[in-house]
């Protein structure tokens, strides 16, 4: 797999291990608001979407002033209230390390807002390693594929030459609409039944896993 020129990354659950908190802050803000309170589950299915579809998916008739106050709500508990860690996955530096030294190109889709993605490119201080983002927000929902073929406009790149990591169904979904290969990861929300109908390269289990594949 090493032909490919751009390697492009979820974030939740791909390259930092933040469900957990994803989870906690979207029940946290559920119970502030008072709608009903979503399982651990039902929350992990919705990770990667954008917030507004995120809400729509988890709260049936959810209004629009309640989309609101709800994402300004999970918001607040994301970037203030809420202290459940969220670090790197093991080896994610060294892969981004890695793919870099190697000439390739590399770039992040993720349902994060361009303000939570920000912040958590420079807390983890891996901004430096993309040459290029897109967030929900500025661009459709995955499994919409505006993101990446916004990327691949930017970057010059073809679909062909061009690779998409990620732990979700949107992910996966996203890039087979994109007509771009995936790989798909079990660390993060899915597992590898549900990854494997989207029809990825390769699903693998841990990110040194995933350098080999990429890097041999």
């Amino acid at each position: 797999m090493q032909h490919y020129k751009l390697v492009i990354f979820d974030w939740d659950g791909t390259l930092m291990d933040s469900v957990d908190r994803i989870v906690s802050c979207m029940q946290s803000a559920a119970q502030i608001v008072g709608l009903s309170i979503p399982s651990n589950d039902e929350v992990k299915q919705i990770i990667g979407l954008s917030i507004p579809e995120a809400l729509q998916t988890l709260f049936t008739g959810i209004t629009d002033e309640q989309i609101d106050i709800m994402r300004l709500q999970y918001k607040h508990q994301y970037l203030e209230g809420d202290n459940t860690p969220t670090p790197l996955f093991e080896h994610a530096i060294n892969l981004l390390s890695q793919l870099k030294q190697e000439n390739k190109l590399l770039a992040v889709a993720t349902g994060k807002g361009r303000e939570g993605l920000n912040r958590v490119l420079d807390v983890s201080e891996t901004s430096h390693f993309f040459h290029t983002t897109r967030c929900a927000g500025e661009m459709r929902s995955k499994p919409d594929p505006q993101m990446l073929h916004s990327i691949l406009t930017e970057l010059d790149i073809a679909p062909h030459e061009a690779i998409m990591i990620g732990d979700t169904s949107h992910d996966l979904k996203m890039a087979q609409n994109a007509g771009v290969d995936s790989i798909g990861v079990t660390f993060g929300v899915h597992d590898k039944q549900v990854l494997e109908q989207y029809s990825p390269k390769r699903v693998v289990d841990s990110l040194s896993e995933l350098h080999q594949l990429l890097l041999g």
